[in-house]
């Protein structure tokens, strides 16, 4: 699965918790994500503490796609057979963070599992 293919899975699937997403739709995601971030953040001016109607619709495009985010991560972990709830770990200070990215690098499990049949890579 490449970048552009990836990103209108997730778009589609933006609300999307059930079911299970590949490494390379998941990580293309990210990326995609910071790239946005970082170009709403630019535009809005949300480094800087901006103000006004740009502040507040960069704030709306960032809770969107927090959702979106934490539905493929869903789907990431069901890939390996671990529940989404699993997320609730990014809320460990510190080490949060390096158990996700360690759990999100997992190979899937081969074949059907609880959650479904393996994505389309």
């Amino acid at each position: 699965m490449g970048f552009g293919e990836a990103i209108s899975t997730n778009l589609s699937k933006i609300t999307d918790f059930t079911g299970r997403a590949s490494r390379p739709e998941f990580w293309w995601w990210i990326l995609a994500i910071w790239i946005l971030n970082l170009i709403v953040s630019l535009i809005s001016g949300g480094w800087r503490g901006g103000s006004g109607f740009l502040w507040f619709i960069g704030w709306v495009i960032s809770i969107i796609l927090v959702l979106a985010t934490l539905a493929v991560g869903c789907r990431r972990l069901h890939d390996t057979g671990k529940s989404g709830w699993f997320q609730l770990i990014y809320l460990i200070p510190c080490v949060g963070w390096i158990i996700m990215i360690f759990l999100f690098v997992q190979p899937g499990t081969a074949g059907d599992n609880q959650y479904g049949p393996p994505p389309a890579s």
